[in-house]
């Protein structure tokens, strides 16, 4: 009898089958990545462009997000359904042409539409990766897939501005957006010419059965828990992007050519826990306290940070503590999903789960710049340090909702 929880294991795998599926993978996701911060570097060309201000041009991250959460709750059903490889694929096709639309676009208008293109691209990503991983990694290298796919993310992430910037400066923002959609679609061919490599095994007919199900999942308190999880952790990642920078800057004297290293400290640092994450996810009955230690290390940061005088030199290097820590959980926080998803609903599962990063991302700017607004700097840390206390019990309240209901069963 197969298990409720966790998704079917994959069979036996080599190390060049599981190796190339991680790779292929990691390459969308950085592209999904890569498509969040197309637009923010190039803000300041934008505006004297298009003859707007920064509140209508962050209306089209809002609008973007909003549309990927919208999308990425309902692209599970569609990966269960159909195989992850062709929306995977459609969602590439998505960001490319978003991306020369932008490229192209007359005035605001145009823009805003092709906002929402993008975001019904990066919409399809989370649910199609995790189903890609979780049924065709083998078990023993999951934890090593779960570390690579978050290191891809934060180099789509550093990509962006350091391709467009340069080429904006250089040429144009149109130059620099096309460029942007070259790369993209380069990415979409090499994916094609691999499609097998992305192909599941064929379902019997009991799993196709399953795999068309409806809403079944969203009865499971730990899918729920989850969510909330990844909710938070949004609010977390928005505010140390954002916000934490010209937090510390003012707590601290922090010159500004120091502050923006912060993010780029916190990011690489984060890469390098992600490594170390991947040999700790190895144990997935150890992935609760893995979470919990490494967003506690960061809650100590931020703490830290919020109520004693520090010198500005001290700054970007407990970005980087807190990047490391957040970057040693993360792979155990996305095994904290798997362990909670039923069988043949890997899709559904991730796409609700995931579609919490979105609304964080779209909350979060809303309660840190009120607080920068009124210059409540320590208060943008203390926050932080509530979220990754809220974090840890999460993960915790998910492993006991997760054993009450088998329990039960």
């Amino acid at each position: 009898m197969s298990s409720t929880f966790g998704a079917q294991a994959p069979a036996p795998a080599s190390l060049r089958q599981d190796a190339g599926v991680i790779g292929l993978v990691g390459l969308a996701h950085m592209i999904s990545h890569f498509s969040q911060l197309l637009l923010p570097p190039l803000f300041p060309w934008l505006r004297d462009a298009l003859e707007v201000n920064y509140t209508q041009l962050g209306f089209l991250m809002t609008l973007f997000f909003v549309v990927s959460c919208a999308v990425q709750a309902s692209a599970g059903f569609l990966v269960d359904r159909y195989g992850p490889r062709p929306i995977l694929l459609g969602g590439l096709g998505l960001v490319g042409l978003a991306a020369f639309g932008f490229a192209a676009s007359p005035n605001y208008w145009t823009m805003a539409l092709c906002a929402i293109v993008a975001g019904i691209g990066n919409g399809v990503f989370h649910p199609v990766d995790y189903t890609l991983l979780n049924r065709k990694v083998s078990a023993r290298r999951l934890g090593h897939a779960y570390s690579f796919h978050g290191i891809t993310g934060s180099l789509g992430w550093a990509l962006a501005p350091a391709l467009v910037v340069p080429i904006a400066i250089a040429f144009s923002w149109r130059a620099a957006l096309a460029a942007a959609g070259a790369l993209v679609l380069a990415v979409l061919v090499v994916l094609a010419l691999n499609r097998r490599r992305l192909a599941l095994p064929r379902a019997t007919p009991h799993q196709a059965a399953a795999s068309h199900g409806g809403l079944e999942f969203l009865r499971i308190p730990a899918v729920w828990m989850c969510f909330a999880f990844f909710l938070f952790w949004a609010v977390i990642l928005s505010g140390v992007q954002a916000y934490a920078p010209e937090a510390a800057r003012q707590l601290h004297g922090v010159p500004v050519a120091l502050g923006a290293m912060c993010v780029t400290v916190y990011m690489v640092c984060s890469a390098g826990g992600m490594v170390l994450g991947g040999f700790l996810a190895a144990d997935p009955a150890r992935c609760e306290r893995v979470v919990g230690a490494g967003f506690g290390l960061g809650a100590i940061v931020a703490l830290l940070v919020a109520t004693l005088p520090l010198p500005a030199l001290a700054v970007p290097a407990l970005f980087g503590v807190m990047g490391f820590g957040s970057g040693i959980a993360g792979p155990s926080r996305d095994l904290l999903v798997k362990r909670s998803t039923p069988e043949n609903a890997t899709g559904r599962v991730y796409g609700v789960v995931y579609s919490g990063l979105d609304i964080g991302q779209a909350l979060a700017p809303l309660a840190f710049g009120r607080l920068i607004d009124h210059g409540q700097y320590a208060g943008v840390w203390l926050v932080l340090v509530a979220m990754q206390a809220v974090l840890i019990t999460s993960a915790f309240r998910v492993q006991r909702v997760r054993r009450t209901v088998r329990a039960a069963a």
